[in-house]
C-alpha cells in the first residue's frame, strides 16, 4: 500500500514509477539521479516518484524510506510478496496521480535526461512514447552479454509477430504515458511478469491511442534480475495474452467453420478408412497415395520430389504432380500412425476450416467490422459451390488459408511503412504456397491483378502513392522466394518425368449458363442433371453460383457503387467470370461462338495447363466481401423494414446454394492377396520386380493405388494415375505412357471385347512384362473380368490361379 496520500496529489504533472525487487544496491543512485533531475527541471512543475517494492527480501524498503525522509515527493508502495514486474507496475501506475506517467527500471539504464525526448513525443500528440534501443538514432553505450542480446532480439521478433507489429523494442524499461490512459491500461492488465510491456502496448493499439518509438541512450547495468528462463516465461505470457485477446465472436466463428467442414465430410468421417467419396472419381485414391508416398520418402530420407513406386520403371515427378508437400510433409506422423485415408481427411477438413477462418480474419481486418457480416462473407468464400465441388477431390483447391494472408501482406506493401520486412514475409508466404499449390496461386494472382487495376482506376490518388512500395516489396519477395524454390521448380519443369504442359481439350471453359445455375451438391436447389451437362465432371463444377446470388450481387453493386472497394470487387467478379468462359464463348440457346478473353492467355506458358473454368473460383471471395459490405450496411440501417427486407434477400440468395454433405459410399475391400501379404511370395522386391494389376491402373480406375497404400508401399507397379510426359514433345498426359499390352487390356476393360491374340501379341506382351520387370499379374473381380481373364490367358499362354480373392499369373513359371 502507499505510505501517504499528499493533499492536492491530483495536481501532479509527472509521476515516475519504479518497480523494485531486491534492488538495495542499485536503487539509491537511481533515486538520487531522478530526484535531482526533477528538482532542476524548474519551478511550476509538480512531480512524484513512486517506488513499488515487489516483496524484496533485502534492504530495498529501507533505501526508499531513507530517501523519502529528505524528499516528501518520494513514495513507497509495497507488495506482500514477489509477484513480478507486471504486478509491481500495475500497483505503481494505479497509485499515481500524474498527468503523465514515466515507468523506468531501477537500474536507470536509460538516463533520466532522456525524458525530454519522450516528453516531446507526447507534446506532439502521442498517447505514449517508449524508449527504444532498436530505432535509428539510439545509442548503446555498454552492451549486454551477446547471448542476452541475441535472446532479446529473437524475443522482440516473436513479439512483433504475435502482438504488436511495427514496434521494434517493447522491452526497454523507459516509457512515458498519458496518465489517465496509462491508469486505464494498467488497471485492465492481467500479466504479472515481464510480458506486461507488450500487454500495455497492445491495449494502446486496440484503443487507437498513438504510440511513438523514440531512440534513447542506453547502457547495460550489472545486476539485472532477468534470468535466461524469463525469456521463455515472457513468450508463455504472450501466448496466453494472444489467446485472451481473441474475441468470443471470433472463436465462435472458427468453431462454426470447423462444424461446417465436419458436416460436409460427415459421410466419410463415419469410418474414414472404409468410406469413399464417389464424386472424387479416382482422385481420393490418388491423393491418399500422394500422402502415403510423401510420408514414406520422408521417413526413409528419400527424395520427396520423385518416386518409382508408380509408373515403373520411368517413375513419377512428384513436384509436377501437386503432392502438396506443404501439408503432406507436416502430416507425415499422422499418415504413418493413422494411415493416409485419415491423414487426407484431416488435411481437407482442417484445411477448409483454416481457409474460412483466414478469409474471416481478412474481411474483419480490411472490409467490415461487423462479425456476423464477416462470417457470412467468409462462409461464401470457402463453401461456395465451386469450393464444395473441389472438396470432393482436390485439397490443393480448398486448402487456401495462405491466400488471405498473401493478400493482406500485399496490401501492407501498398501502405509503404515496412516495405523490406513485408516483402520478405510475402516472399516466404509465396514460397510456402508453392508447396501447397501453384495453380491456385496463379489464379489468386490473376484475381489480385484484376482488383488492383480496378481500384487504381477508381482511386488514382491511392495508386500513385502505392505503386512504388508495392513494386519494391514485390521485388524483395521475389528475391526471397526464387532461391528457395529454384531447385524444386527446376526439378518440376526439367527433372525426370517432367512435361511441358497438360492439355485439357477445347471445352474446359464454363458455359455462361453455368454461372447462373445450381451445382449438384447445393442442398436446396441442387440439379445433378444440369450440373453434369454444364461441367467436365463432379469435381469441376467451377461456377454454379445461382441466379439469386448473381442478382443480389448486382443489386449490391448498384446500391454501393460510389465506394471504390465495391467497384474493384465488381470488376474482379466480372473479369474472372469472363475469363472462366474460355477462349471461345458459345452464346446460350444459339450456335453463335465469339472469342473470349482467355484466348489471349490460353497458349502462354503456365496458363496453357490451367483449366480455365477454375478462374470462376476467384469470384467466391469477391462475392463474399460484397455480401459482407451489404450486411454491415443493413445492420446499421435505422429502418426495421429495410433491415428485414435486405437480410431476407441475402438469405434467399444463399439458402439455395448452401452445400449438402458430400456423397459417401462403402469402399471396395482390398483383396486378401494384397491385404494379408500373400503377394510377397510372388514378387521379388529385392530384385526390383513389380506387381502388375490387370488392367494397369490409370485415371479411369486407380484402385490399385489403394492396394499399394494398404501394403505400405512395399511393392512397385507400372501404370498409375499421375501427370507425366508422352512422346518426343513431352506433352503432359494423365497416367503412364501407354504400351501395347496396357492399351490392349484397357480396351478390353472398357469394351468387353477380346481381340484376336496371336504370336505377335504374345511376343509384345513378353517385351512389356520384361520392361515392367513384372513378377506377377493380378486380376481382381470387376466389370468384364471374364473377358480380361481370357485376354491375359491368351497373352501368357496358360490359365491363372485363384488366390486370395484374385486371379494370379506367376510370371516366374516360364512366361
Amino acid at each position: 500500500m502507499r505510505q501517504e496520500d499528499t493533499p492536492g496529489a491530483h495536481e501532479v504533472d509527472l509521476s515516475v514509477v519504479i518497480p523494485a525487487y531486491n534492488e538495495e544496491r542499485r536503487l539509491g543512485p537511481t533515486l538520487d539521479a531522478i530526484t535531482r533531475h526533477l528538482r532542476e527541471a524548474g519551478e511550476g512543475t509538480s512531480w512524484e516518484v513512486i517506488v513499488v517494492d515487489d516483496g524484496s527480501t533485502d534492504g530495498t524498503r529501507d533505501v526508499v524510506t531513507a530517501a523519502a525522509a529528505d524528499e516528501p515527493r518520494l513514495q513507497l508502495v509495497t507488495s506482500p510478496r514477489n509477484r513480478g514486474k507486471g504486478n509491481a507496475l500495475r500497483l505503481g501506475v494505479c497509485a499515481s496521480y500524474g498527468h503523465r506517467v514515466l515507468v523506468t527500471d531501477a537500474d536507470l539504464a536509460a538516463p533520466i535526461e532522456e525524458l525530454e525526448h519522450l516528453d516531446k513525443a507526447l507534446t506532439d500528440g502521442h498517447a505514449a512514447a517508449i524508449g527504444s534501443r532498436a530505432t535509428p538514432g539510439a545509442t548503446i553505450e555498454r552492451h549486454q552479454h551477446p547471448l542476452r542480446e541475441y535472446l532479446g532480439r529473437a524475443g522482440n521478433f516473436l513479439i512483433r509477430g504475435l502482438a504488436v507489429p511495427g514496434i521494434r523494442d517493447t522491452q526497454c524499461g523507459f516509457k512515458l504515458f498519458d496518465g489517465d490512459r496509462a491508469r486505464e491500461a494498467f488497471g485492465a492488465s492481467r500479466l504479472n511478469g515481464f510480458g506486461i510491456d507488450v500487454e500495455i502496448l497492445q491495449h494502446f493499439r486496440r484503443s487507437g491511442w498513438p504510440v511513438a518509438e523514440v531512440p534513447v541512450r542506453w547502457a547495460h547495468q550489472s545486476g539485472s534480475k532477468i534470468r535466461p528462463w524469463d525469456y521463455a516465461r515472457v513468450l508463455a505470457e504472450l501466448t496466453a495474452l494472444k489467446a485472451r485477446s481473441v474475441r468470443r465472436a471470433d472463436l465462435l466463428a472458427a468453431l462454426a467453420f470447423l462444424l461446417m467442414s465436419v458436416l460436409l465430410y460427415a459421410g466419410r468421417w463415419i469410418d474414414p478408412n472404409h468410406r469413399y467419396l464417389p464424386d472424387s472419381l479416382q482422385d481420393q485414391n490418388q491423393w491418399e497415395w500422394f500422402f502415403a508416398v510423401t510420408a514414406d520418402n520422408v521417413v526413409h530420407l528419400r527424395n520427396p520430389l520423385f518416386t518409382t513406386l508408380q509408373g515403373f520403371p520411368d517413375g513419377v515427378n512428384l513436384m509436377a504432380n501437386t503432392v502438396m508437400l506443404g501439408v503432406s510433409v507436416p502430416f507425415t506422423p499422422v499418415t504413418l500412425t493413422l494411415g493416409p485415408a485419415v491423414s487426407l481427411g484431416l488435411a481437407m477438413t482442417l484445411g477448409l476450416t483454416a481457409t474460412a477462418t483466414a478469409w474471416y480474419w481478412l474481411i474483419v481486418r480490411r472490409v467490415v467490422r461487423h462479425r456476423g457480416a464477416a462470417f457470412t462473407g467468409a462462409a461464401l468464400a470457402t463453401f461456395a459451390p465451386p469450393m464444395v465441388s473441389h472438396a470432393n477431390a482436390h485439397p490443393n483447391f480448398i486448402v487456401l488459408f495462405m491466400m488471405p494472408l498473401i493478400i493482406d501482406r500485399a496490401l501492407r506493401l501498398c501502405e509503404g511503412t515496412r516495405v523490406r520486412r513485408d516483402g520478405i514475409v510475402l516472399g516466404l508466404m509465396a514460397t510456402y504456397q508453392i508447396f501447397l499449390g501453384e495453380e491456385p496461386l496463379l489464379l489468386a494472382a490473376m484475381g489480385m491483378l484484376l482488383f488492383a487495376v480496378a481500384y487504381a482506376m477508381a482511386r488514382p490518388d491511392v495508386a500513385k502513392e502505392s505503386w512504388r512500395p508495392l513494386l519494391k516489396g514485390t521485388g524483395v519477395a521475389l528475391l526471397v522466394c526464387l532461391p528457395l524454390v529454384a531447385f524444386p521448380l527446376s526439378w518440376q519443369f526439367f527433372g525426370p518425368q517432367s512435361y511441358t504442359s497438360v492439355l485439357h481439350g477445347d471445352n474446359a471453359g464454363n458455359s455462361p449458363l453455368a454461372l447462373l445455375s445450381f451445382a449438384e451438391r447445393s442442398l436446396v436447389a441442387g440439379d445433378e442433371e444440369t450440373a453434369n451437362a454444364l461441367s467436365l465432371n463432379p469435381t469441376e463444377q467451377n461456377a454454379f453460383y445461382g441466379w439469386p446470388l448473381a442478382s443480389l450481387a448486382f443489386a449490391i453493386v448498384i446500391r454501393l457503387w460510389e465506394r471504390a472497394l465495391v467497384k474493384a470487387l465488381a470488376f474482379t467478379v466480372v473479369g474472372a467470370a469472363l475469363l472462366s468462359l474460355g477462349p471461345r464463348i458459345r452464346i446460350p440457346l444459339t450456335d453463335t461462338v465469339i472469342p473470349g478473353p482467355w484466348a489471349l492467355l490460353s497458349d502462354k506458358p503456365l496458363f496453357e495447363s490451367v483449366i480455365e473454368g477454375r478462374v470462376a473460383m476467384v469470384c467466391a471471395p469477391a462475392l463474399g466481401m460484397l455480401l459482407a459490405l451489404a450486411i454491415e450496411g443493413l445492420t446499421r440501417s435505422p429502418h426495421t423494414l429495410t433491415r428485414f427486407l435486405g437480410l431476407t434477400a441475402v438469405a434467399a440468395a444463399l439458402v439455395p446454394i448452401a452445400p449438402a454433405p458430400l456423397k459417401s459410399v462403402e469402399r471396395s475391400e482390398v483383396p486378401a492377396f494384397i491385404a494379408d501379404g500373400t503377394w510377397k511370395s510372388y514378387v521379388d522386391v529385392d530384385a526390383g520386380e513389380t506387381l502388375v494389376p490387370v488392367p494397369l491402373p490409370d485415371p479411369g480406375n486407380a484402385e490399385a493405388l489403394h492396394w499399394q497404400t494398404a501394403a505400405h508401399l512395399e511393392f512397385r507397379m507400372p501404370g498409375g494415375y499421375f501427370n507425366g510426359p508422352f512422346g518426343e514433345e513431352r506433352v503432359g498426359i494423365y497416367g503412364a505412357a501407354p504400351r501395347h499390352t496396357s492399351n490392349l487390356l484397357r480396351e478390353v476393360r472398357y469394351s468387353g471385347v477380346v481381340p484376336q491374340i496371336g504370336d505377335n501379341w504374345r511376343a509384345q506382351a513378353r517385351r512389356d512384362f520384361t520392361y515392367w520387370k513384372a513378377g506377377v499379374l493380378v486380376l481382381a473381380p470387376q466389370g468384364y473380368d471374364q473377358q480380361l481373364r481370357e485376354a491375359v490367358e491368351k497373352l501368357v499362354g496358360r490359365q491363372g490361379k485363384w488366390v486370395g480373392g484374385v486371379w494370379v499369373w506367376d510370371l516366374h513359371d516360364g512366361s
